[in-house]
């Protein structure tokens, strides 16, 4: 076929308007855990509004309450279930009501998390195991208890995880949050493989928003206070950092729980401000052989010039301000 244009191309027409896939969730049923406020809630508010029906979580009774009935004022069929997850107990309650009120479970978001910082010589057992019990330990019952329901109803489903830069590039001070939401990504992948055959798609978001979590960064703090005083973000934020409001990161949610993320599985993708981003997965970017094996002074002699030439950086990178 030609590239060249027609003799017709030189006559007007309006241009054609882009044509998007209708993301319709009516019928489907979601449990969005730690959506009481913030971006649980926003992740909520984005499912109800493409038609699913919600059981709002929170450890808050007031916060979970309060969120469902916002949805229902809004014309969409929400319920709330306030438990801390990290149990089996708690997860088979949360899956158990949707299934009671709603007839089905088909959707899982995981967001329920908890931060106690410190750096490692001053962290705790107990700031250790909180974090990791909600984060982790919650994230595996919830989307166990959701897969046995899923595979018995045998149609499929979506588990949607929520993970952080911190679980990909590690954070300071975040020692159990980084390990957790780290190890949160590896689970999806090994799920999206486990329960392929089941039709369930497994995915971990990484969202960047205006929370509770990052109101404590002193360099976005003075645009957060703007933003709340209803100032918009500036484009350094938005597109430089991919931060934004949490509205902003909610829009993943409905994608990946609808049909036209159907093949879309195992995947870590960021979402915040104007950024939408496809995260990688680790694998050795360089490889060196020494026949017959390697000692600990060959390692030594070759790692600069090979393998450790270019060591991998760490963190989360600084916010680039613009210039004053």
């Amino acid at each position: 076929m030609s590239d060249s244009p027609s003799s017709s191309s030189s006559s007007s027409s309006p241009p054609s308007t882009p044509s998007f896939p209708v993301i319709d969730l009516a019928g489907r049923v979601a449990v969005v855990t730690g959506s009481g406020r913030g971006l649980g809630l926003a992740y909520a508010r984005a499912l109800a509004a493409a038609g699913a029906s919600l059981v709002v979580n929170d450890v808050d009774q007031g916060a979970a309450e309060q969120a469902a009935a916002s949805l229902t004022e809004q014309g969409g069929r929400a319920v709330a279930e306030p438990v801390a997850v990290g149990t089996t107990e708690a997860a088979d309650r949360l899956v158990a009501r949707a299934v009671a009120e709603f007839g089905r479970l088909d959707i899982l978001v995981t967001n329920a998390g908890v931060l106690r910082d410190r750096v490692l010589w001053k962290m705790s057992d107990d700031d250790f195991d909180t974090v990791v019990a909600v984060h982790l330990r919650g994230t595996f019952t919830c989307a166990r208890a959701a897969a046995v329901r899923m595979r018995e109803q045998g149609d499929g489903g979506r588990i949607i995880l929520v993970g952080s830069p911190a679980g990909q590039r590690g954070n300071f001070g975040q020692t159990n949050y980084a390990a957790a939401k780290a190890g949160i990504a590896a689970m999806a992948r090994t799920w999206s493989m486990e329960l392929a055959r089941a039709g369930i798609t497994v995915n971990a978001v990484v969202p960047v928003a205006a929370t509770a979590m990052t109101d404590t960064i002193p360099a976005f703090a003075p645009y957060i206070e703007a933003m709340r005083n209803g100032e918009p973000l500036p484009d350094f934020l938005r597109q430089g950092e991919g931060f934004g409001t949490v509205e902003d990161c909610a829009a993943l949610i409905p994608f990946l729980a609808s049909d036209a993320a159907r093949d879309v599985t195992g995947q870590c993708i960021g979402i915040g401000g104007d950024r939408l981003a496809l995260w990688s997965h680790p694998q050795e970017i360089r490889t060196s052989y020494a026949r017959g094996g390697w000692t600990p002074e060959t390692i030594a002699t070759a790692w600069h010039t090979s393998v450790g030439a270019e060591p991998q950086s760490v963190g989360i990178p600084a916010p680039r301000l613009p210039e004053a």
